[in-house]
């Protein structure tokens, strides 16, 4: 099997090759909720069906429909990914960053990770977008494991500054919103009450399935993270809804407008 690197090199050269665009400035993937939103960016360019591009696995998950989108907004030249996959799907760690790996190879220094995710912040009402400050991987795996690859950087990478602090600083410019820590699990099952209570105690304000690896994924790579979450609801035992993806979904739908303005004025800017 080819070595993780080099098969992302592959794939982006065939998505440059497919999709027009010789390089990309940044890259968003779009999270459950979020890609309502993205449809008012612009005039896409080019859509690429990441089923024909190497290494990508197929998505699961409804809303998340594989395909990298390219448009410019502003001055940048954007990849949109739309087909993010996780650990719960049965995906290894690998997989599950080699979009991020791809877009990175095919030019992009910024990457914008957004999501869905659980509020444990009661603070944090559903429909409304919190920047990650900070993240704890809960996931017992990391996408550096394995063998050294000769030639990458070093796999003992530093990720003090892992969501960019200039990009936020952006952000905040843009944009009134409150900072969190993200909490990353396997799932595909949400929490128990006790476990959001547990995640709280030790600093956690948000809780998803996603983002962490991507994360350590890019900053490996150079590439400055900006990580935005959708809160689609109260994380388990902070209310006493029932938890449902289709909530989730629902969520992105009500908060389109307002996600699709956030994302056309913080993305030129990037």
């Amino acid at each position: 099997m080819m070595e993780p690197f080099a098969l992302a090199e592959t794939a982006a050269a065939q998505l440059r090759a497919r999709s027009g665009y010789d390089s990309y400035d940044v890259a968003v993937v779009l999270g459950s909720g979020w890609r309502e939103g993205a449809v008012a960016l612009g005039d896409v360019s080019n859509v690429v069906a990441t089923s024909t591009l190497s290494g990508f696995a197929t998505p699961t998950v409804p809303g998340h429909d594989g395909q990298i989108i390219s448009l410019r907004v502003g001055e940048r030249r954007v990849a949109l990914v739309a087909g993010r996959v996780h650990l719960y799907e049965g995906n290894s760690a690998a997989a599950v960053v080699h979009p991020i790996r791809t877009v990175i190879a095919a030019g992009a220094t910024r990457v914008v990770l957004t999501n869905a995710a659980g509020g444990i912040d009661p603070s944090f009402t559903p429909g409304s977008v919190v920047v990650i400050r900070d993240h704890l991987n809960l996931t017992a795996t990391s996408p550096l494991e394995g063998p050294v690859a000769e030639g990458r950087p070093s796999r003992f990478v530093d990720l003090t500054d892992l969501y960019s602090a200039r990009l936020r600083a952006i952000v905040a410019d843009e944009a009134h919103l409150a900072e969190g820590v993200y909490a990353g699990l396997r799932g595909p099952h949400y929490e128990t009450p006790a476990e959001i209570r547990m995640l709280a105690a030790v600093g956690a304000s948000l809780v998803g399935m996603s983002t962490v690896l991507e994360a350590i994924a890019a900053r490996h790579l150079g590439a400055e993270v900006l990580g935005l979450s959708l809160v689609s609801n109260a994380a388990a035992g902070v209310s006493s809804a029932a938890l449902n993806h289709r909530e989730v979904l629902e969520a992105g739908q009500h908060a389109a407008a307002s996600l699709g303005d956030l994302l056309s004025r913080v993305l030129p800017r990037l």
